[in-house]
């Protein structure tokens, strides 16, 4: 696998290593806690307990990390893996179902590091890990809407599959997303 070593200001976007997952962890929970505000639920959420199980040990699975120092400050996550209906519509579980997808998951990055360009700097990450990556044929994502700044970031990166919101603000508002896996220039051989 290619390393993705991206810089940001001060910050340095990478593959996590075993000594990232506590702090990749903590953004992970405090995000749940903090800006959700319905904390950890196992049913959508145990990856969070076992993150070397479920990305670093897990073929085809990736996290990455956005560090300043010694300190995680944002995540991203890959896994093939499509969406469950319910919550989601039955049609794009089917549409993104199997390991031929790609989805992202837990892209956060705490409040006070947003607005450096992390967030885009970790999917750019992750985009890369899927279009190295064989047998991906798609990127899936949602988010709730209800999540300030998430909608705009995510039009300004993928396309939008389906906009299952119903206007009820005590559940999620869930945009689904699709990211094109850009080709990989291919070089050809010297000889």
């Amino acid at each position: 696998m290619n390393t993705h070593h991206q810089a940001a200001d001060a910050y340095e976007v990478r593959p996590a290593t075993h000594a990232d997952l506590p702090g990749a962890r903590s953004v992970m929970l405090d995000t749940f806690y903090r800006e959700f505000g319905y904390g950890y639920s196992p049913q959508w959420h145990a990856d969070v307990i076992d993150l070397a199980a479920t990305y670093l040990e897990t073929p085809r699975h990736a996290l990455f990390v956005a560090v300043r120092g010694d300190e995680v400050v944002g995540t991203t996550a890959v896994r093939a893996q499509g969406p469950a209906s319910p919550p989601h519509p039955a049609w794009i579980a089917e549409r993104y179902s199997g390991d031929r997808t790609a989805q992202l998951f837990r892209v956060y990055v705490r409040a006070e590091h947003r607005r450096r360009g992390l967030a885009r700097a970790l999917v750019d990450a992750a985009v890369g890990f899927v279009a190295e990556t064989p047998g991906y044929e798609q990127i899936y994502l949602h988010t709730d809407t209800r999540v300030a700044g998430a909608e705009g970031f995510w039009r300004s990166v993928a396309k939008e599959v389906c906009d299952a919101r119903d206007g009820d603000p005590d559940r999620s508002q869930t945009v689904h997303f699709e990211i094109p896996i850009p080709a990989l220039a291919v070089t050809a051989d010297p000889r």
